[in-house]
């Protein structure tokens, strides 16, 4: 019997549920307990022994060989659509397979039927109830099946056609795929609802023993306990009556028997007055209410049916709670998109899948789409079989479901195995190295092209020249580079690779290219610059820079704007040649302090129109010679300008000391990259200086400090301080911030903030104390608007929102020394901002405020690629809002920052925070100094941290 238990869910699994195989056996259930009462009802008593010890020989006999058979020809119905522009309902398919094997199915129970009955004819004590009650088991059972499990095989179509729908939210399906740890958690987490069932289920035995509905504990003769109530034996009359019965029983026949007698309570009937008006219907009634409760007493009273009804409650509740829990379940996970539904010939209808290049990775999931093997039908006609042949090359024998509202975008750069065949190695070069249209790199699947790379075939960093696709390359790259990592988590990470122009990358900007990233890029200002309102573009992913930086414009520009100059402009390059011995070292040196100077200069100036060698700085150490050249580059930052002349001139001056070794062409003496005392003594790239003068009320009500308190921290922190801790060109707040950001927005080199954040900041009292004087001097800035990064549309916009894209069309230089003069002044107004708040003593209140503030967790889509970056702000009573810039009066209900600038004739500064009831900051500047300032929204983006209402000093940076 278990046997046939274990091969009915085998055979159940293999079909595809389980589920179906519980329904098999409830629809037993429900037979015998049916059969059971129709028994009943005809007076045939079987015992319970008999039942438990003949049941078996039924399952084993009988089995479950039917409702397989019916469920197999549905779900062949449902999988083997025969016309291709036909939908078939639930209904329609429930019809099909019913139609096709019920015939069949009801012939075998009447057969069985037949049989059961002549045993139950055959007079034989235990086989003629056993066989009467086998035979309206099966009876019932072959009604059940036609009804009761028909309707469950419709539910489950109808659930699976619901999962398997390809209108539904796509959205849902990649937030499965994504390696979410809080979602994976959640999944490992017991279900509360099961939790629930168990903990009833157990309670419900519990309270059954207690209440002696069900027990083994006692045979049906004790199942329940009777009580009786006590006589007093030794009342009068009671003894009279005990006395004359023991008198007749001396004086009888039978005096040498014990005598026992069952004394009870005496029986008290009352004569009650009908009010009923219908006393032969309340008594129909009530006949048929007792005969109901005492057949239910009957078979709860039993031992063994307790046992039954007991099992069928609970599967029941089970069924209930899957069918009612079936609609929250996920979603099915696809292993498969970009499917192409091909129709064959009418003569072999078959749905055959093609599967694209681009797929999803294989995830582990209850609800993947199951498998089912395509029924080849017999063919007759050989040519009719090598037309199939070819069709099914290109598709494989699973059946999945078409998605139509896929998103082709969202799924391009994941890349898994390809479920047909990988060709050979050999016939994948041969394809590779073909010249014809339809071969070559466009006719090797990516699997294949990673074969050959993992074979040696492809250069993993040839790859772009090899495909001529570039992106294809980025994301072939990805999937090498996943595949073979301890985490494997490249290829479906977050990091971004469509939509972007890689050509202008490869060769210029970086090699093994797998994507590029995302940073946010703020805007500070408009910060007036030598008569000119500029916004300075920062990106950083940092809180509070911005901001701080946005307060020190607005207190520069109070002041008048800042003014800046170009002290020196000349990119360097030090090479290091050897000599043997210190005395034609020396000549060297000596050459080249005077005759050799126009000779190399010559040299140099011939490797390009824009190179033009100002000077040349010779030094010796032993026997090496470092030689440091100074040239301008024009607006290029000129590196690899310089390099070239330095090449050239090395070349000819060895024409002079034929002894000469070339030991490096960069000797570390330009210096590059590393803090040197020669680029802040000679300069290096643009040196410049920035000035301001801030009015002494502009530093109370914009900066909340004083004059006096901001000297004072200029001298102790930024001299004695630097001064203290042996610094070299670091006498200064936090100019290495402003700087790299506005490196990076605008494509110049980062390792270059090194040397090019040198920065000496000092702030004097004037005007008898009353006003700051403010400067910044910075000597080795190292910037370009052409070439390196530059030439990237994102950062390229960046140099045209400044207005230095490009070289300048008349006076060369021009463009890249505009550039270091906004770095130098937006550095100045960084410096001032954060001094004053430190000055204020709101620097560790405003961090804590800003970038400790709990940002909701928002979850990015991982194949989204551009997004408007918001910034987040609070305003003035704490609550977090995101800034959103309006040019109108518009008013929202949610958090928003509201700036209108208004230009009175006064030209006078106010500032009027007010707190609306849909929690608006309305910010209304009015200038209150002789100077002009921008209308722009952008202007005053960090009004909420300057205005008087705010915490003084809350937006700074270090």
């Amino acid at each position: 019997m278990h046997l046939t238990f274990v091969a009915h869910f085998i055979n159940m699994q293999k079909i595809g549920s389980r589920f179906l195989a519980m329904c098999v056996l409830a629809n037993g259930f429900f037979a015998f307990m049916s059969a059971l009462l129709t028994i009943n009802l005809f007076g045939v008593t079987v015992s319970p022994i008999l039942l438990s010890e003949a049941i078996p020989f039924l399952i084993i006999t009988v089995g479950f060989e039917k409702p397989f058979v019916l469920t197999k020809a549905i779900f062949k119905a449902k999988n083997f659509p025969v016309d291709k522009n036909e939908k078939k309902s639930s209904e329609g398919v429930i019809i099909m397979g019913v139609t096709q094997k019920a015939p069949l199915i009801v012939r075998n129970y009447f057969i069985e039927i037949g049989v059961l009955f002549i045993g139950a004819m055959s007079g034989v004590n235990g086989l003629q109830e056993f066989c009467f009650l086998a035979a309206f088991i099966l009876l019932y059972d072959c009604l059940f099946l036609f009804t009761f499990y028909t309707a469950i095989l419709t539910l489950k179509l109808e659930l699976d056609e619901l999962k398997n729908n390809p209108n539904n939210d796509i959205h849902n399906i990649f937030n499965a795929l994504r390696d979410n740890p809080v979602e994976i958690e959640d999944a490992k987490k017991d279900n509360p609802m099961i939790a629930r069932l168990k903990l009833l289920i157990i309670a419900g035995f519990l309270i059954m023993h207690v209440m002696n509905f069900c027990t083994t504990l006692h045979t049906s003769d004790h199942a329940v306990s009777t009580t009786t109530s006590k006589v007093n034996v030794h009342n009068t009359e009671i003894t009279q009556i005990l006395n004359n019965l023991l008198d007749n029983h001396h004086n009888g026949s039978q005096s040498n028997l014990p005598l026992i007698v069952d004394i009870s309570s005496p029986i008290i009937f009352r004569v009650v007055k009908s009010i009923n008006t219908n006393p032969i219907l309340v008594q129909a009634f009530y006949k048929s209410f007792d005969i109901l409760f005492n057949l239910w007493s009957f078979y709860v009273q039993d031992p063994v049916l307790s046992k039954w009804i007991s099992l069928g409650l609970i599967v029941s509740i089970f069924l209930n709670v899957y069918l009612l829990n079936a609609h929250k379940q996920p979603k099915s996970i696809l292993e498969r998109v970009g499917i192409e539904s091909k129709i064959l010939s009418n003569e072999d209808e078959t749905l055959v899948p093609k599967i694209n290049n681009n797929v999803l990775p294989q995830k582990e999931s209850s609800d993947i789409i199951k498998e089912v093997e395509i029924e080849k039908q017999s063919i007759n006609n050989k040519e009719s079989t090598e037309s199939i042949t070819e069709s099914i090359t290109e598709s494989i024998t699973e059946k999945i479901t078409p998605i139509k509202t896929i998103n082709e975008k969202e799924i391009k750069n994941i890349i898994i195995k390809d479920e047909k065949e990988i060709r050979s190695i050999e016939t994948c070069s041969e394809l590779l190295k073909s010249t014809k249209s339809d071969e070559g790199p466009s006719a090797l699947t990516d699997e294949e092209i990673i074969l050959l790379v993992n074979n040696g075939k492809i250069a993993p960093y040839a790859l772009e020249k090899v495909l001529g696709n570039m992106e294809r390359a980025v994301k072939i790259r990805r999937a090498l580079i996943s595949r073979a990592s301890i985490t494997k988590t490249l290829e479906t990470s977050a990091l971004p690779m469509e939509n972007y122009d890689y050509s202008k990358v490869m060769g210029t900007c970086c090699e093994n290219v797998i994507g590029y990233m995302q940073i946010p890029v703020g805007v500070a200002g408009p910060l007036n610059i030598d008569g000119e309102l500029i916004h300075i573009p920062m990106a950083t992913t940092e809180g509070c820079l911005v901001a701080s930086t946005a307060r020190g414009c607005k207190a520069i520009n109070a002041g008048g704007g800042a003014t800046t100059v170009i002290t020196k402009d000349g990119m360097t390059r030090g090479p290091c040649v050897e000599f043997p011995n210190i005395k034609r070292a020396n000549e060297a040196k000596t050459w080249l302090d005077n005759e050799g100077n126009s000779i190399i200069k010559q040299a140099f100036d011939s490797t390009s129109r824009f190179a033009k060698l100002k000077n040349i700085k010779a030094t010796l150490a032993g026997k090496l010679l470092f030689i440091r050249f100074s040239t301008t580059t024009g607006d290029a930052m000129g590196m690899n300008m310089i390099s070239k002349g330095c090449e050239k001139s090395l070349s000819i001056m060895s024409e002079y000391f034929h002894d000469m070794q070339i030991i490096s062409l960069s000797g570390n003496y330009c210096t590059d990259k590393k803090s040197a005392a020669i680029n802040w003594i000679e300069g290096r790239g643009k040196s410049v200086v920035a000035e301001s003068i801030i009015p002494g009320d502009v530093v109370q009500k914009v900066l909340k400090t004083s004059v006096e308190s901001l000297v004072e921290l200029n001298i102790s922190k930024n001299f004695i301080g630097s001064a203290m801790a042996g610094s070299l060109g670091g006498f200064n707040a936090h100019a290495a911030n402003i700087l790299t950001a506005i490196y990076i927005a605008t494509g110049q080199d980062p390792a270059q903030n090194v040397e090019s954040s040198s920065c000496i900041t000092i702030m004097k009292a004037v005007n008898d104390g009353k006003d700051l004087h403010l400067t910044c001097t910075m000597p080795s800035i190292e910037v370009g608007t052409i070439g390196g990064g530059t030439i990237l549309d994102a950062q390229g916009s960046m140099l045209e929102m400044l207005g230095v894209r490009g070289a300048h069309p008349k006076t060369p230089g021009t463009n890249a020394q505009k550039l270091a003069r906004i770095i130098c002044a937006a550095v100045m107004a960084g410096e001032l901002s954060l001094c004053a708040a430190l000055a204020a003593g709101h620097l560790v209140k405003s961090h804590m405020q800003h970038n400790r503030a709990n940002h909701k967790e928002h979850r990015v889509n991982q194949h989204s690629q551009f997004h408007p970056v918001q910034m987040p702000h609070h305003n003035i009573n704490g609550h977090h809002s995101h800034n959103h810039s309006h040019s109108s009066h518009s008013s929202h209900n949610n958090h928003h920052l509201h700036n209108h600038h208004k230009n009175h004739n006064n030209n006078e500064n106010h500032n009027n925070n007010e707190d609306h009831n849909n929690n608006e900051i309305h910010n209304n500047n009015e200038n209150h100094h002789n100077t002009t300032t921008s209308s722009s929204s952008l202007s005053t983006i960090t009004s909420s941290c300057t205005s008087e209402a705010s915490i003084p000093g809350s937006c700074i940076k270090s």
